[in-house]
């Protein structure tokens, strides 16, 4: 199975069932099948989180959140070589620099980003999008 990147727009629109869902339900069907986590990098984590809590609550997030770590998911760390990747892109690209780490992820890995979110249109020359 190829490497596949998640963004928030992704696991926003997998947890409350928005148009695309079912793309993000067999990706994390598939990557359990073939024992191999689907990546979301920490910032976007972090955007997952704070819409999640601002949307329905606190207690629905720590219910979300028990719900993902469930899941073939990893949570990847933002290092150096991450953080100058995106940064390369938040250079060129008119992105918020939470989706640059996304697309510097999916770079790094090589892999397929899952995304609804119009940001991603700057990079679909550098990166494969999979649109939600």
């Amino acid at each position: 199975m190829k490497n596949s990147v998640l963004d928030s727009y992704a696991v926003l629109t997998f947890l409350f069932q928005e148009s695309g869902h079912e793309a993000v339900v067999a990706l994390l069907e598939k990557a359990a099948a073939a024992d191999q986590a689907v990546l979301i990098v920490a910032p976007n984590w972090a955007e997952v989180r704070y819409q999640v809590e601002r949307k329905v609550g606190l207690s629905r997030w720590e219910e979300a959140r028990t719900k993902l770590l469930g899941l073939p998911i990893e949570i990847v760390a933002a290092d150096q070589d991450l953080a100058e990747l995106a940064g390369e892109f938040k250079a060129g690209k008119r992105m918020s620099l939470a989706d640059c780490f996304c697309a510097a992820l999916a770079k790094q890995k090589k892999a397929d980003l899952y995304t609804g979110d119009p940001e991603f249109k700057a990079v679909e020359n550098n990166i494969k999008i999979i649109w939600l």
